[in-house]
């Protein structure tokens, strides 16, 4: 029999927010006694209301703001190969829903029970992300369970995101097993594409944008297209294979270029792609000054806002990004815009791209916004963690 869960008790009138469905719990709302200070950071607990009645199992760390992160369903359950096995399967069961190819992220933390955790899969290849002290410390019950689940020969650890820091974690990139010195293949909507598992951004491929690249895709055909920072060529490639005329690839990495010059390659679209290792905002107004426009314009930069202090920056940021590629559109034409900055809630980022475009002296009218697809699910108690949000604008 395995030993009972030290525990960590709510301060009174605490556990509103938690029996309604929240699944964080924060340092301020617990009763950090000594026996709570004892718990090393990471252990799974039980959670008690003031008066001791339980309310879930949790990982804890006593160093984070978030200090507690409940796991769904699992009051009375080992959080063990059984459970993660069940979460596994029931996200397998979701994605098997609206994907055909496995090609997808797997496990999107809180959303699918799991919080803290990430898995992207490629086919017989997974990327792990452990974003919290707990997760971490589960690290071998989660590789054990993708075993027994889907099999992978290729398993990468990505523990390199700033968050971690935050859990007083350290960052590296580990290959626990099989090999990832080179590229592996993600095949989306039937174009081929390769992703570094290893040395790419984030995990090495953004399933998140799909969306977002099929809805380009389907307005492609014959059209002149500008791809700003283009990263390993995702919408890029997806609008050759659709039918565009020509498109412009501007990254400031050359190690994704290169990947995207073997992807338009691979999928026989190279003569019609211009690849441009530059910075991006130099190359807006270099293009704009020479009068250069397109039938669609795609600007999906990395995250302009990291902290809270960088708020009111990062925001003028898509502003000036929306006022200058407006500059680049041609008369009814498309500028699709995106942010990936979770600091920044839809309506702020929808009113920065508004001042941009009025800034530019465009006019037009929103003819699509989203975010990230299915396999990207939000719990309905952090809306905040639907990071993604995107618009597609006809300009006049």
């Amino acid at each position: 029999m395995s030993a009972p869960r030290p525990s960590i008790r709510l301060k009174p009138h605490e556990s509103g927010r938690i029996l309604r469905g929240h699944p964080w719990i924060y340092s301020n709302e617990i009763a950090m006694d000594a026996a709570a200070k004892s718990i090393e950071p990471g252990a799974v607990v039980a959670v008690l209301d003031a008066n001791g009645k339980p309310l879930g199992a949790a990982t804890f760390n006593r160093n984070s703001l978030i200090a507690a992160r409940l796991f769904a369903g699992a009051s009375e359950t080992a959080i063990d190969h059984d459970y993660f096995a069940a979460r596994i399967e029931a996200a397998l069961a979701l994605r098997a829903r609206f994907y055909t190819a496995p090609y997808y992220r797997l496990l999107h933390s809180e959303a699918d029970g799991v919080p803290g955790l990430i898995v992207d899969r490629f086919a017989d290849a997974v990327v792990v992300q452990a974003n919290t002290a707990g997760i971490d410390r589960l690290t071998d019950a989660v590789i054990a369970t993708l075993d027994r689940t889907i099999a992978p020969v290729t398993i990468v650890l990505r523990n390199d995101s700033p968050i971690r820091s935050l859990e007083g974690l350290g960052v590296a990139v580990t290959v626990a097993r099989g090999h990832a010195d080179a590229p592996v293949a993600v095949d989306e909507e039937g174009v081929a594409f390769a992703a570094d598992l290893a040395g790419g951004q984030k995990t090495g491929w953004f399933f998140d944008q799909r969306p977002g690249r099929t809805l380009i895709a389907g307005i492609s055909h014959d059209a002149r297209v500008l791809d700003l920072f283009s990263h390993t060529g995702g919408f890029a490639i997806r609008a050759l294979a659709a039918g565009a005329a020509t498109v412009v690839a501007i990254e400031s990495s050359e190690p994704a270029l290169a990947l995207a010059r073997a992807a338009a390659a691979r999928n026989g679209v190279d003569a019609r792609a211009t690849f441009v290792k530059g910075d991006v905002f130099a190359e807006i107004g270099r293009r704009a000054a020479q009068a250069e426009r397109y039938d669609i314009v795609i600007a999906d930069p990395p995250a302009f806002v990291k902290s809270r202090k960088g708020l009111a920056a990062g925001l003028k940021g898509y502003r000036k990004l929306a006022r200058m590629t407006a500059a680049l559109v041609a008369p009814g034409g498309f500028l699709f815009i995106a942010s990936c900055s979770h600091l920044v809630d839809p309506p702020a980022f929808a009113s920065e791209v508004r001042m941009g475009l009025a800034a530019a002296k465009r006019t037009g009218r929103i003819v699509a916004h989203g975010g990230a697809g299915p396999d990207h699910p939000v719990h309905p108690h952090l809306p905040e963690s639907a990071y993604l949000k995107w618009q597609l604008v006809q300009l006049d």
